[in-house]
């Protein structure tokens, strides 16, 4: 049985195209500071209180930052976030 050819890419995960993957990734930290996500703000996560403490400017993984740009502290832990999934408290 021969051995699978490996590529250097994942079915389903994004590209490592760094600089288009960060531009996307600096509009989406953009687009969240100016909607008032910013450091030490307080949000609710659903009904859970948390407070932005930065931003994800990861390029690659399951949570990549232009989809999920705001990393959020609650109770329960740090959590990377959408802006549709957090709102101002």
């Amino acid at each position: 049985m021969a051995a699978n050819e490996r590529n250097g890419s994942r079915s389903g995960k994004a590209g490592h195209d760094s600089a288009r993957s960060g531009r996307m990734i600096g509009s989406a930290v953009n687009t969240a500071i100016n909607h008032g996500f910013v450091v030490g703000r307080e949000v609710l996560v659903g009904s859970i209180p948390g407070i932005v403490v930065g931003y994800n400017i990861a390029s690659f993984g399951q949570f990549i930052g232009n989809i999920y740009p705001l990393v959020i502290r609650t109770a329960l832990g740090v959590t990377k976030c959408s802006m549709d999934e957090v709102s101002l408290a």
